[in-house]
């Protein structure tokens, strides 16, 4: 078990609330964009703040946040209009959030180094507020409020990456069960494309890994053209979008197999258990519109890919990955630090799972990690 009393007694956290340019305060009194400020107890107003946020998870009361505070800097867990709504998301509206926690930090609590902590699916998300806070590239799709917004969104001074998913829509397509044949069928399945079928492993051969990746793209492509389709009959009869589900989304093949793309990672495990039992249970993208679909899971048109945000970063940019992390892998840590256009860039493989739930040691040395190297550039 985690004991977490001694950090939590070095640090004090306060409530931020804020209205976003493109979402009021709802009339029952919440406001969209909601968060927790962590910092060190009797220093409100340290000089450098981190700031996390993910597609739909509560960040406000990251892990991390009381270690980063009582390392002396603040730690802002934030949320956008899309926490526990992750059936509505829309990329533009989500940055456009964060935009209003880093503005909040820069102007309200008077930090003077903002750092970007990009963490599990929230990596992706973060890095593409870096990116488009460095290069505006989607403004064009907003007017007004909006449009502004998007336009002109404050830009950290460092970037971290923690055991962070290469994008959206790779994570879902890499742990898509290839074998289903039927997506409103959660029992149809394609016997020899069966992740689950001892008759093809593991250990998996080099051709049924790649026949079974091409078939994870081809189902990920299958969805998009049914979503394109589907928004465009319904457009035409005035509906403007519909809700769907997804089924079987923990066929990783690395999740049952260790020899791909080893580490030091519990074999057949991922995030919710023994991915044979957990792929027959609602999991990641499990309910989505239409709109979300294209916006976030989609190969073919979603921005929440990794990669052509991070090749803008002219931010010095730190990736640490945890060797024992069931759902992110070192290809992956590899792939966003290749992806990272800043010159000032480094990655370290630490000990521990992927939010180092394993041990208070491993948090330590990870925030550690974090912050020696933050304040190395500051």
């Amino acid at each position: 078990m985690l004991d977490d009393s001694k950090v939590l007694a070095a640090v004090e956290a306060r409530f931020v609330s804020a209205v976003s340019p493109t979402a009021p305060r709802i009339m029952a009194g919440g406001h969209p964009c909601q968060g927790l400020y962590w910092t060190p107890k009797g220093t409100p107003r340290p000089r450098i703040a981190l700031i996390a946020a993910h597609y739909n998870v509560d960040f406000a009361e990251h892990y991390f946040a009381p270690y980063v505070a009582s390392r002396g800097l603040g730690f802002l867990g934030w949320n956008t209009r899309y926490r526990g709504f992750e059936d509505q998301f829309l990329l533009e509206h989500a940055l456009i959030d964060i935009g209003v926690g880093v503005r909040w930090l820069i102007e309200e609590a008077g930090v003077e180094t903002v750092v970007i902590f990009g963490n599990s699916g929230g990596g992706s998300l973060m890095g593409a507020y870096q990116g488009e806070a460095i290069a505006s590239t989607m403004a064009g799709g907003l007017k007004g409020a909006g449009h502004e917004a998007l336009a002109s969104l404050p830009k950290a001074q460092l970037y971290v990456s923690s055991n962070a998913h290469v994008g959206r829509p790779e994570v879902l397509t890499d742990w898509m069960d290839a074998s289903v044949t039927d997506e409103g069928d959660p029992v149809a399945t394609d016997p020899s494309l069966d992740p689950f079928n001892p008759d093809n492993g593991p250990p998996y051969s080099e051709a049924f890994i790649a026949r079974y990746r091409a078939a994870q793209r081809a189902r990920n492509q299958r969805i998009t053209d049914w979503a394109k389709a589907e928004l465009a009959r319904l457009n035409a009869a005035g509906i403007p979008d519909r809700l769907f589900p997804l089924f079987r989304c923990w066929g990783d093949l690395r999740c049952m197999d260790p020899a791909i793309d080893p580490s030091d990672r519990k074999p057949r495990w991922c995030y919710r258990g023994d991915p044979a039992v957990a792929n027959r249970m609602p999991s990641i993208g499990r309910a989505n519109m239409l709109r979300t679909w294209l916006s976030m899971w989609s190969l073919e048109t979603s921005r929440c890919v990794g990669a052509p945000h991070l090749a803008k970063f002219d931010t010095p940019s730190l990736v640490i990955q945890g060797t024992a992390d069931t759902g992110v892998f070192p290809s992956d840590a590899r792939r966003i630090y290749d992806a990272i256009g800043a010159k000032d860039k480094s990655i370290q493989l630490i000990a521990g799972e992927h939010y180092f739930e394993d041990s208070a040691q491993h948090r330590h040395h990870a925030a550690d990690v974090v912050c020696d190297w933050i304040k190395a550039r500051v």
